[in-house]
């Protein structure tokens, strides 16, 4: 599958229709374009602030800089994790957990109940699953959200594309019990 096909329907799968279709094509084929050529892409965008100490591509960089914050949630704890996903959905939808059960409890308990409450959420889909995406720049964590009948196909896109994705959850609980074990 080309590049650009791929990044497309990757993006399509995290925005959850919250982005215009346009707006997914112009991403995937400006992602596209800066991997097949990053010097030519900097030299047509001279606006771009991207230099080789960043320690992902130009052409992920391009994704991840892209996405609306309705799409790729960028916190420096759980709790404002969640209340940013939380904002995302609007007050039409009622969320039981509260960013404020997630301060001062441990990180893996904190993503669990995040999860929890993700999954109980449009069950016709199999709930949302909380993914880490990409290489956090500036933040602590950074999510998208897919709906969990779509993980595996994301999972796969990732993978052909380039980008790292990973379960928020199942991810933070195997690096805990791989540390448990050394």
């Amino acid at each position: 599958m080309a590049m650009q096909q791929a990044l497309e329907q990757l993006i399509t799968l995290i925005s959850s229709g919250c982005m215009k279709p346009e707006d997914i094509a112009r991403i995937a084929a400006e992602a596209a374009q800066a991997y097949a050529d990053p010097q030519g892409f900097l030299r047509e965008n001279p606006d771009i602030n991207y230099d080789d100490s960043f320690p992902i591509p130009l052409g992920e960089w391009v994704v991840v800089g892209s996405l609306p914050d309705t799409v790729l949630f960028q916190a420096d704890s759980h709790a404002e994790l969640f209340q940013h996903i939380r904002d995302s959905f609007g007050p039409q939808v009622s969320f039981v957990l509260q960013p404020k059960q997630l301060q001062k409890i441990e990180p893996l308990k904190a993503l669990n109940r995040i999860q929890v409450q993700l999954s109980a959420l449009y069950p016709e889909k199999q709930g949302y699953v909380l993914v880490d995406f990409s290489e956090p720049l500036d933040d602590e964590f950074q999510a998208v959200l897919v709906y969990g009948c779509d993980l595996q196909q994301l999972m796969a896109l990732a993978v052909e594309v380039g980008i790292y994705a990973a379960p928020a959850y199942e991810s933070l609980r195997a690096a805990l019990q791989a540390g448990d074990q050394g």
